[in-house]
């Protein structure tokens, strides 16, 4: 119940938390490819993401997942952001 009520209140925040990832994504040197990227097109991914992720976690299967992401990162390939900007070492 708890994590249902996290995914609720991340979903109704969705346009505050897509601010500031969009914020930190073309602020950030490990990530300064994607300052190739207009910010508005960046916030609304990162807003789609926010305000379904209560679908993404009960509805959607792994495959379903697979290809949004795949369709993602296709995607920004094109917008000429690099692999390591995706994928970091930890």
């Amino acid at each position: 119940m708890l994590a249902l009520r996290l995914v609720r209140l991340i979903e109704r925040h969705c346009e505050e938390l897509a601010r500031g990832l969009t914020e930190k994504i073309r602020e950030s040197e490990r990530t300064c490819d994607f300052r190739k990227v207009p910010p508005e097109k960046l916030h609304l991914a990162a807003a789609e993401v926010y305000r379904n992720l209560g679908a993404w976690l009960l509805q959607k299967t792994e495959d379903d997942i697979e290809e949004r992401f795949r369709t993602i990162a296709a995607r920004r390939a094109a917008d000429g952001i690099g692999l390591h900007q995706f994928v970091w070492p930890w």
